[in-house]
């Protein structure tokens, strides 16, 4: 028997600014990206990244 092929992932990370997050996302999500997580950015809380994959 053969091994299933494995999913290949491209991601992003891209900076958000929380007072236009929805949008933002929104905006990923119709190219395809789906949100992993957000987590504070370099500059703190203030600053959030948001973590994307998307099938190659």
């Amino acid at each position: 028997m053969s091994e299933p092929a494995r999913q290949k992932w491209e991601y992003a990370t891209i900076p958000l600014l929380v007072h236009n997050t929805k949008a933002i996302l929104d905006s990923w999500g119709v190219d395809g990206w789906e949100l992993v997580t957000v987590l504070p950015g370099p500059a703190g809380a203030e600053q959030l990244v948001a973590y994307l994959k998307r099938p190659a």
